[in-house]
């Protein structure tokens, strides 16, 4: 169903409050992609504003192009002075050389041959997982599956003990929700946020992230361990420089956040829209072969990455607009994925949809999501066990969505389930 328009003079990206109905974001992105795709944003306080890039072409290209939209000026909206990017930057917020330099500690460990090695633990767990949360018949689903699932995997990648799990989730909520009154410590642009602007988000929650990264490294530095903190704090990247404590404190924390949220808020979406249109889940029953199919369709729906920022390198042109250099650019993968002129009838749900040119996980650029082959197979397995087990599955209260420009996730997701 087409989103009721929305005049494009009450179009703004950057009220968050938009971004808890499940309605106003894609409002928004519909009449930006017709009436102005390539869209000045204008922002409070010291932010000048940014460009929002909507249409899955001009995505595309800027995701192609790290030497006219660098990641070195940072990734998301908030504007940084050069001693906090120094201080902050992760992989995320490098190009070039030191970018594949440091994907590539690590990039084996997501490379497929190591992720199908992975799929007999990723089934024990999932039956774990829904063993545990089915029987109860009415819960939220987000807590007992989307969260407790992925975080799993997390720490078999890590190498901590599962009763950790729950911190590592408390840790991705806050930082992830850093602009949500009820993840964050201390909300991002407040008075209060000037104290953590050196800390990732502007949370103290990332400072506790590092005492525990550091923790681990510490032991197993000079050990022979396969695991992911074993690999960054023994191995040197290919361009000879090695990790310092603070490339280790942000590759760290990226890991902390990035292999647990997204795939999280992918699982919830999946599992809202099955529930809201069941002939999909119906099919999806009768057909479990589609399920692979399916999942790109969950990745495209779900987008649980609403955006991310380069800034221009120099002065440019993109639709039209003319881009000057040191503008902030932003590609708003959600709206790309909605895109009428690559994926037809965009506002269908259909599990059988192919081709899927989805920007998910950005497009095949030096910044694809690593763990981009983990995540479709979480999902695909968390789906190939989960449909078998239910014969029926209803909504049993509202959703409840992050309040958040950043990520589109979903905070609770109660549903009442009728065992096969």
């Amino acid at each position: 169903m087409v989103p009721p328009p929305l005049p494009l003079d009450e179009v703004d990206l950057t009220d968050l409050d938009r971004f808890t109905d499940g309605q106003a974001p894609w409002r928004m992105f519909h009449t930006l992609r017709h009436e102005d795709p390539v869209h000045w944003q204008p922002e409070a306080g010291p932010n000048a504003g940014f460009w929002a890039l909507t249409r899955h072409q001009d995505i595309t290209r800027v995701d192609r192009d790290p030497d006219t939209f660098t990641s070195t000026r940072f990734v998301n909206l908030e504007e940084l002075d050069d001693d906090q990017i120094s201080i902050r930057a992760s992989l995320l917020e490098t190009d070039g050389i030191r970018h594949r330099a440091l994907r590539g500690l690590l990039q084996r460990q997501f490379g497929q041959s190591v992720i199908n090695g992975y799929t007999d633990f990723l089934r024990g767990l999932t039956a774990r997982t829904l063993d545990a949360a089915l029987p109860r018949g009415t819960f939220d689903f987000v807590t007992h599956v989307s969260a407790d699932f992925p975080i799993n995997v997390l720490a078999r990648l890590l190498d901590v003990p599962p009763e950790d799990n729950r911190r590592l989730i408390d840790w991705g909520n806050r930082l992830i929700g850093n602009t949500d009154p009820d993840y964050a410590d201390v909300l991002l642009g407040s008075a209060d946020s000037e104290r953590y602007r050196d800390l990732p988000f502007r949370s103290p929650a990332a400072a506790e992230v590092f005492a525990y990264g550091r923790a681990l490294a510490e032991r197993r530095r000079g050990g022979t361990g396969t695991d992911l903190v074993s690999r960054l704090v023994n191995e040197t990247p290919r361009d000879g420089v090695p990790l310092s404590a603070q490339d280790f404190d942000n590759y760290f924390l990226l890991l902390v956040v990035a292999g647990n949220e997204t795939t999280r808020h992918a699982i919830s979406h999946a599992m809202l829209a099955l529930t809201e249109n069941p002939a999909q889940l119906d099919l999806l029953r009768e057909r479990p072969e589609l399920i692979p199919t399916a999942v790109e369709e969950f990745l495209r729906w779900a987008s649980p990455v609403y955006h991310f920022r380069r800034t221009a390198t120099r002065d440019t042109e993109l639709g039209g607009k003319k881009i000057r250099e040191g503008d902030k650019v932003v590609m708003w993968f959600a709206s790309g994925n909605r895109d009428e002129s690559v994926f037809p009838d965009p506002y269908a749900f259909d599990v059988t949809r192919t081709p899927n040119d989805h920007v998910t996980f950005g497009k095949t650029s030096p910044h694809l999501c690593l763990g981009n082959l983990l995540a479709r197979t979480e999902i695909r397995i968390m789906f190939e066990e989960l449909i078998p087990r239910i014969a029926d599955i209803r909504l049993a209260g509202p959703v409840r969505r992050v309040r958040s420009n950043f990520v589109n996730g979903i905070k609770e997701l109660p549903v009442e389930v009728t065992t096969a």
